[in-house]
């Protein structure tokens, strides 16, 4: 079985990834840093290279040819934009949102555009949570509240939920 964590950036997903596979004994694939491998630059360089379609549209690709088994994927907090990659993320996976406030997103989250996060001009963190919040809902399978938890602890309520 295949865990996949989704969420808003600064949720979680890469950290509590490392901790849940190491705690189930899975492998943890962060597609995040596939992308930058396969394309030599950081995110933040490649959405200024290509702009944020064409990221998109390369993060999709990533996530819905992935093959994996017994593995945890963190991939970007984007990827909900791609509905061929989330319905093969869910076809492979347990999907996983990793919740958090606009509250605590707007305290974790300060420049976007280091972050690498695809976001149009003008928009605030508050837009962004408002159009992607929807979407992590439709596309989970499992929500865990993160707010007041450490990674440890969100770690303990996946595996709690999903049984591994």
């Amino acid at each position: 079985m295949n865990i996949t964590l989704i969420g808003m950036p600064a949720c979680g997903k890469s950290t509590v990834g490392v901790l849940l596979s190491r705690a189930a004994g899975m492998k943890m694939v962060d597609v995040d840093r596939l992308i930058e491998r396969q394309e030599g630059l950081s995110l933040s360089k490649i959405i200024e290279r290509d702009g944020d379609a064409a990221f998109r549209a390369l993060e999709e690709e990533m996530n819905a040819s992935l093959k994996l088994e017994d593995t945890v994927i963190a991939p970007g907090g984007s990827v909900i934009y791609g509905p061929k990659a989330m319905e093969h993320l869910r076809k492979i996976s347990l999907v996983v949102y990793l919740r958090l406030t606009l509250e605590t997103m707007e305290r974790r989250l300060h420049n976007l555009h280091a972050r690498g996060v695809t976001f149009k001009p003008g928009q605030t963190i508050a837009d962004l949570y408002a159009e992607r919040t929807p979407l992590y809902q439709r596309y989970s399978h499992i929500v865990i509240d993160c707010d007041s938890l450490r990674p440890r602890e969100i770690v303990a309520a996946v595996r709690k939920e999903t049984g591994v």
